[in-house]
């Protein structure tokens, strides 16, 4: 087992012990996203140890469906952020791990506060704009939920980041087809994601699946190679909400609840400690 593999693993450990030990937070999506963060942290993103909140000269990261916190709050501890055992504080009362990331906390590796769906593209486009005009030549990069996309502040940044020629911004969603209340067909169909962006002139890498590591990672890398002609680029990433826990998978009622103990230990025993437990 290689070591990204591992990561994946103790990711999904700590996704899965977090929100136990509150009885809150959305494992679903957390569980889901896994194999993205860890290519995009630990392969992908050109980005400095030390954190420092304006990134110059660095790839910089921005969370915009903050639900999906423990898979973020896991990863940035993984990757030397901060200690691994302050995850044991997750949504507790004065802890910098709440529920949805927030700058105010000083976590280090949280750049927006992400609790309000529908505003992570804005700031993105902001901060990739910033980098053109300091002559900045690193990359900006965002997820999003797939639900997320009903909010209508998201079409207007993406009419504006092909108007302006954003093309150091590389935006993935995570295309799960479920949100809060049921399938994203029954709530409000996207219709064809694909087709929508390409007729607001982006760059389109399509049908990649968000689950497997060396597909997400091929495809990441991928769009790094189109920065810079001219359009933004987007990355629809098929997941599984749940995925690497069977009962999880196929539903979207693993947003906003968390496993029992009992469902806890069967979750865990799919997925053997690789690195330490907190």
């Amino acid at each position: 087992m290689n070591y990204h593999q591992k990561l994946i693993y103790q990711i999904r450990r700590d996704i899965l012990r977090m929100v136990n030990a509150v009885n809150s937070g959305h494992p679903g999506g957390s569980l889901g996203c896994v194999e993205f963060f860890v290519a995009l942290f630990f392969s992908v993103m050109d980005r400095n140890n030390e954190f420092k909140m304006d990134g110059i000269n660095e790839d910089i990261f921005f969370l915009s469906n903050g639900h999906i916190s423990p898979v973020y709050y896991s990863t940035l501890s993984r990757a030397g952020y901060f200690p691994v055992e302050e995850l044991k504080t997750f949504r507790k009362i004065n802890s910098r791990l709440q529920g949805h990331p927030t700058t105010h906390e000083n976590l280090p590796g949280v750049r927006i506060a992400s609790g309000s769906l529908g505003q992570g593209m804005s700031v993105a486009i902001g901060a990739a704009l910033s980098k053109k005009l300091n002559e900045d030549d690193k990359i900006v990069y965002s997820l999003h939920g797939d639900g997320e996309l009903q909010e209508g502040q998201n079409w207007e940044a993406i009419m504006f980041a092909s108007a302006k020629k954003v093309d150091n911004l590389i935006c993935t969603i995570d295309y799960n087809k479920k949100q809060i209340d049921g399938s994203l067909n029954d709530v409000l169909d996207l219709g064809n994601l694909e087709q929508k962006f390409k007729a607001f002139d982006w760059e389109v890498i399509s049908n990649v699946n968000g689950n497997n590591y060396e597909e997400i990672e091929s495809a990441l890398n991928k769009a790094k190679t189109l920065t810079g002609n001219g359009k933004p680029i987007v990355i629809i990433m098929d997941t599984e909400m749940g995925n690497g826990v069977d009962f999880m998978m196929g539903t979207h009622k693993w947003h906003g609840v968390a496993p029992n103990d009992e469902q806890l230990v069967e979750a865990l025993k799919q997925n053997p400690e690789t690195i330490k437990d907190y």
